[in-house]
């Protein structure tokens, strides 16, 4: 292949990369901003209305029993989920390079899982 064949090849692929970026900034501004949150802003809204209903305990209620425990066995808190259809907190935690997953029950606050670490 000469260097014609092969600068004008790498033009047409330049251009078709700014065309991919073109088409995918448009798609990305046009996604409404609820969907651009995705499933986190629909699992606020789920707590919210359950612990407000007094169906689920507050997450910092959670916490505050759970977090003294993992601590104590040199786990470093690193978030939550929250299933609203399971009514069930899964709180998560770093020790070392393994993850642990501790699942409680919203209502009671009783552990009822845990896998990992």
């Amino acid at each position: 292949m000469d260097s014609f064949s092969a600068g004008s090849m790498l033009k047409r692929q330049e251009g078709r990369m700014k065309l991919l970026a073109a088409f995918l900034s448009i798609t990305l501004i046009s996604v409404p901003q609820s969907q651009a949150r995705g499933s986190k802003h629909g699992e606020q809204d789920a707590v919210l209305q359950t612990t407000q209903g007094g169906e689920v305990r507050p997450l910092r209620a959670i916490e505050n029993a759970v977090l003294p425990g993992m601590k104590a066995q040199g786990a470093t808190y690193i978030g939550q989920e929250f299933d609203g259809d399971l009514n069930r907190y899964r709180l998560k935690f770093l020790r070392g390079r393994s993850v642990i997953w501790v699942d409680v029950d919203g209502r009671t606050g009783a552990i009822i899982g845990r896998a990992g670490g």
